[in-house]
């Protein structure tokens, strides 16, 4: 894995978690797809905070890394799928991300470490 990459996935999970995103979850996907190389599934606990923690990951790629990113749903806060070319990241409110059920249809998933500052 690239250490851009894995660079990209610690900022990812660090900024999900200083916005009090809850169960947050990673999952490798390098030899499952090539959409990406990682999966990540995260909740917030209303439509606000959805928004808002995307809104906040989407200004943190772009400043710290230069990327344009793409960011789906902001609007509307139920479900908000943000593609960074190398991770895909979605935020759900609870009742959305248990409809969808995403950790299920790729095979399981790894909680990981809490991200380092």
């Amino acid at each position: 894995m690239p250490a851009a990459v894995l660079k990209l996935h610690q900022m990812i999970l660090k900024s999900l978690d200083d916005d009090k995103a809850e169960e947050i979850v990673s999952i490798e996907l390098a030899g499952k797809s090539s959409i990406a190389d990682y999966l990540v599934i995260a909740s917030g606990r209303s439509s606000r905070q959805v928004s808002a923690i995307a809104e906040h990951l989407v200004e943190r790629i772009s400043r710290e890394t230069g990327r344009k990113v793409r960011a789906e749903g902001k609007a509307v806060g139920d479900w908000v799928l943000i593609d960074t070319g190398d991770i895909v990241v979605h935020i759900f409110r609870p009742e959305v991300r248990s409809f969808y059920n995403l950790e299920k249809m790729w095979g399981g998933a790894a909680i990981p470490e809490p991200a380092a500052a």
